[in-house]
């Protein structure tokens, strides 16, 4: 065989992926020659190295391994007032990174390393960053492999060869193959390792392995024989402990708030059953695990916690919090990690029989709606608690009827537990989940100091004639599908189809790229900004052929062209590795902007955002309240978010004395609308008074008001009240042109 034989993802992901099984053992039994540069040094990092190395030795295959020692600030202090030292110290350095083995499997991995290196297999070298009279540590982070037919494999990431980085934290790596396009870039690879190696590298110091640190490991050699049945024995162990370990428990070093006990204190009282209605960034999941905490204290860690998120990068997140409370829970997902099947079946059939006291799982929505999983799900014979996060969206036909009527124990988590438009389905999660245990809203947690205070500014755009004839023609269908109502069809799929031809008009309005130069001058120096835009597509017209761009497109080009701002899209075209990159260079001030497309929904946090400027916004609060709650989040720095939000009615104000009752009627919805999310978004901001003018302005134009106690808009035949609205206690905080 050879690596062309074997199934080689792009990336691996050590929540997802079992590092070991599904990527070093099968590649590694088909290797002759792997060279490896990692971060720090250390005997940990030695033990983890070794893992799925069995094949490789078998097939008389050597390994390079490159490593940097682990220096203190006071070691590198030593070395620049006396470089002459930097030899001993780095030796000192390496001697100090050996730790007693903590079981017979490290022992054995010690051994093994001692006779690899009596063998001449393996040899290591240390290389550390050098410039003037000063050291760095040298942090590259790639694995080369070749097997006998010549193929190589190279891979890069954030995988470090310590216990942490396969075990416990997140970590992932990409992979490149020399068969494939990626040929180039893994012969790349190949040149900088062979430089390294050489002590080529310009500013990269490579050395030796020091004698004291040999002769150190050599200690560790216990007999003469080459153990390559290690790595099944530690698997076999390790396969029968894995379910047994998980339990819950509140790390020592967190402490919870008030509003936190009250929600769980109000979910124990109702039988542990109910929903957790809290803002986004005001610690759901903490509140939630606390819960698990009481609720398992109770049950003397006899539970089965069963965990359901939407998308795998918030189960993910959802892992690496569980962890910390002292749980390995069963991981799900449909297709990147087939064993899970195996692994939750076992854990039913151990927990029901007794064997077993506990365990937990988590899946997606997608892999909770699975035949395999509703299967394991309804053989669970004893008491177990069921957890939905963002559990609004089970409250949809499809997911509501899976709801397991078999778990003693429910809890539900949303910012938004009300469903849009859909009342139906709003009951179904009341009915299953039961009452709101605690509700803290996006007030209380600016309040309380949780999220970042914010400014509001509202940004006018008009829809062009070509978008406002499209709009009102989409509006006359909708209103012939439902007769006088749109709301009498909301379930009619034709209708829903109309909805969202409309609503894609409002979003990708062209106008809103002039808007959004402007709007966005004044700050064309600053960093840390975000541009939402819309899935949608529209004619350029400085084409020839009027071929469709994406809105993101347009913008990210528009940014540079016209601000010379550094700019990086922020999507799902985007590989994981990329969007890390983009993250990382965002929070640094590296990127002036980001530009990006549904990444607020969906849980992914950059809490650097100090400025959003929101172009398609929704009219669905789920959406925009949960937008709003991340550009919230708390980052150092932070004192203050601003968020410019693109208000599009469909003509200028001024227009409307030339128009009849019939073109107002189809266009007063979107007017409507838009107000009300502009007043949602002003009331909790540090300058409500920002929107009057604008707002009086529509409200007269068209000829509505507002009801403001019950924050619904009416026409001025029905309405017969008008709220009170705070008067204006200063200017606005920016006067935008």
């Amino acid at each position: 065989m050879s690596f062309l034989d074997i199934s080689i993802k792009t990336e691996y992901r050590s929540l997802i992926d079992d590092m070991v099984n599904d990527f070093y053992t099968p590649l590694l039994n088909e290797a002759t020659i792997y060279k490896r540069a990692v971060g720090f040094f250390s005997s940990s990092a030695l033990i983890e190295i070794s893992k799925g190395i069995s094949g490789l030795i078998k097939n008389g295959g050597k390994i390079q391994l490159v490593a940097s020692p682990k220096l203190s600030e006071e070691d590198i202090e030593a070395i620049e007032k006396g470089f002459e030292k930097r030899k001993e110290i780095i030796e000192n350095c390496i001697e100090r990174s050996f730790e007693q083995p903590k079981n017979i499997y490290e022992e054995r991995r010690l051994n093994l390393l001692a006779n690899l290196i009596a063998n001449g297999q393996l040899d290591i070298k240390i290389a550390f960053l050098e410039e003037e009279n000063s050291v760095g540590m040298f942090h590259e982070k790639m694995g080369l492999m070749t097997d006998t037919e010549d193929n190589m494999i190279a891979f890069t990431g954030s995988m470090n060869e310590s216990k942490n980085a396969f075990s416990h934290n997140y970590e992932s790596i990409d992979v490149f193959c020399s068969w494939t396009h990626d040929k180039e870039r893994v012969l790349t690879k190949e040149s900088a390792f062979a430089s390294i190696w050489g002590n080529c590298e310009p500013h990269i110091k490579t050395i030796d392995f020091p004698k004291v640190a040999k002769d150190k490991l050599q200690k560790y050699k216990k007999d003469s024989v080459i153990d390559t049945d290690i790595d099944h024995d530690e698997n076999q162990h390790s396969r029968n402990t894995v379910i047994n370990s998980t339990f819950f428990q509140a790390p020592q070093d967190i402490e919870f708030y008030d509003y936190q006990k009250d929600a769980v204190n109000n979910w124990g009282s109702n039988n542990f059953n109910g929903i957790f209605d809290m803002a986004t960034g005001s610690g759901k999941t903490y509140t939630a695990l606390y819960g698990l905490c009481r609720l398992s204290e109770l049950l003397k860690e006899q539970l089965c916690v069963v965990i359901i998120a939407p998308y795998q990068h918030l189960v993910e997140q959802w892992v690496e919090d569980i962890e910390d409370f002292g749980v390995k829970p069963i991981i799900c997902y449909s297709n990147y990690a087939p064993k899970w099947k195996e692994y939750f079946g076992d854990a039913v059939n151990a927990y029901n029989s007794g064997v077993i006291n506990n365990f937990c799982v988590i899946a997606t929505n997608a892999t909770f709606s699975t035949d395999d999983f509703q299967k394991h799900l309804k053989k669970i014979k004893k008491d177990y608690c069921f957890v939905v996060d963002e559990a609004h969206n089970f409250g949809s036909k499809n997911l509501s009827k899976l709801l397991p009527n078999n778990a003693k124990f429910r809890l539900a988590l949303s910012a938004t537990i009300e469903r849009f438009r859909d009342p139906e389905g709003t009951k179904e999660l009341y009915s299953f989940f039961g009452d709101i245990c605690k509700s803290f809203t996006l007030a209380d947690a600016i309040q309380n100091h949780f999220l970042t205070p914010y400014y509001y500014h509202p940004v006018l755009v008009t829809l062009t004639d070509k978008e406002l004839e499209e709009y009102q023609n989409i509006t006359l269908k909708i209103i012939k599908c439902g007769g006088a109502s749109e709301e009498n069809c909301r379930n009619n799929p034709t209708v829903e189809l109309l909805l969202l031809q409309r609503a894609r008009i409002v979003a990708g309005a062209h106008n809103k790229v002039q808007a959004l130069l402007a709007a966005i001058t004044p700050f064309k120096e600053e960093r840390h900004m975000l541009v939402y835009c819309g899935a949608t597509k529209y004619d350029r017209q400085d084409i020839d052929d009027c071929s469709e761009v994406k809105q993101i497109e347009e913008i990210t080009k528009e940014l540079y062209k016209t601000h010379k701002m550094k700019v990086r899209k922020f999507t799902s075209e985007e590989d994981k590795a990329e969007r890390a990159e983009i993250k990382e260079l965002f929070t640094n001030g590296d990127l002036q902007a980001i530009t990006a497309i549904k990444c607020l929904d969906e849980g992914v946090n950059i809490p650097a955002i100090k400025k959003a400027f929101i172009l398609a916004s929704s009219t669905n609060p789920k959406e925009y309240i949960q937008r709003r709650g991340r550009v919230l989040r708390k980052a150092k720095g932070k004192e203050f978010a601003e968020i410019f939000d693109f208000i599009t009615i469909p003509r200028e104000i001024s227009e409307l004395q030339y128009c009849d009752s019939q073109q107002i009627k189809l266009e007063i919805s979107l007017v409507k609308k838009e107000i009300e999310r502009m007043m949602d978004f002003a009331e909790t901001s540090r300058n409500p008074w920002e929107i009057d003018s604008l707002r009086s302005d529509l409200l007269e134009a068209y000829g509505v008001c507002i009801n403001r106690r019950e924050f619904a808009i009416c026409t001025e035949k029905t309405c017969h009240s008008i709220g009170d609205f705070p008067p204006p206690r200063r200017p606005p905080f920016h006067q935008k042109a």
